[in-house]
């Protein structure tokens, strides 16, 4: 059985307005999520799944989802705030997202099999989809061995700003063993430099693995998550912008000894429209890659 892709496509941009997904970036107006689904495709992927807010659902239906149908079986499920484990209720006044594991348990119904975690609006390059799947392939039939594609974080950063990343450590097996969120990363006088919790800039080295939200699960992720979902609303309920992320998720069950998570390497350089003016840029990008034969000028003819 192939590997499922699944794209995180709920959020707006918020810095950068709009519905940033459905911007036409490539030569014939390709979104960054084109290029995924077609190294997706390549890198061995048999089916795609799509989580988007309710409200958008005939734009996305129209713009993106009618290009893949000739191409590969693709099936959407939706986030929303009120999608919460029994016996919670959302606070009225709560407007952010639960976050990116949330969005992940909506997924929980349609994938059965391996599975990536990307996000929609992320361009992570035709290498990695191809260790990606060549390792999520391996994983059919196992629990509680997943991956992470750790790009280096020099590879990694905007020109317009500062960046979020998922900052890691491992072990001499390139086992994870630590992934913490770090919501300001940029490269300042030419060495890279997050800040940390105190407000100071903290450099790390270029070659750091950090997580650009790749992950490789089995469906057993989903019973875990869905447990420790409760527990995090427990506690966090009340505050309206605690998220349940990813790395919190993967953290904990590193951590308690119940899951490893193998870091894959990757040479792809990942670039994005974090930014407005990032645009133009990721479009020169790309056009570079289809005058050097990476990619067909059109994608889905």
């Amino acid at each position: 059985m192939k590997p499922t892709l699944f794209v995180l496509a709920a959020g707006m941009g918020s810095r950068y307005g709009g519905l940033k997904q459905l911007d036409g970036l490539g030569p014939n107006g390709e979104t960054i999520m084109d290029y995924s689904i077609f190294d997706a495709i390549r890198g061995g992927f048999g089916k795609v799944v799509f989580v988007i807010r309710k409200d958008f659902e005939q734009d996305f239906r129209e713009k993106v989802l009618n290009k893949y149908i000739n191409h590969i079986p693709v099936e959407l499920v939706f986030q929303s705030l009120d999608k919460l484990p029994e016996g919670f209720s959302c606070p009225a006044d709560r407007v952010k997202p639960w976050g990116t594991n949330h969005a992940v348990l909506m997924g929980k119904d349609v994938i059965k099999e391996p599975f990536a975690v990307i996000n929609a609006d992320d361009f992570y390059g035709r290498d990695s989809f191809a260790v990606l799947g060549k390792a999520l392939a391996a994983m059919e039939g196992t629990q509680n061995q997943y991956c992470m594609v750790g790009y280096r974080v020099g590879n990694t950063l905007s020109e317009s700003g500062s960046v979020a990343r998922g900052v890691c450590a491992m072990d001499s097996n390139r086992m994870l063993t630590d992934v913490v969120e770090r919501t300001q990363i940029q490269r300042i006088d030419g060495v890279v430099k997050y800040k940390d919790e105190n407000d100071q800039w903290v450099a790390i080295d270029d070659n750091t693995p950090v997580s650009m939200n790749m992950w490789g699960f089995t469906p057993d992720y989903f019973d875990h998550s869905e447990a420790f979902f409760s527990e995090f609303l427990n506690e966090n309920i009340a505050n309206l912008k605690a998220e349940f992320f990813i790395p919190l998720m993967v953290n904990k069950l590193i951590k308690e000894g119940t899951s490893t998570v193998k870091v894959l390497d990757t040479t792809a350089r990942w670039f994005g429209v974090t930014y407005a003016a990032d645009r133009q840029s990721v479009v020169d990008k790309i056009q570079q890659l289809v005058d050097a034969g990476e990619y067909p000028e059109k994608l889905f003819a």
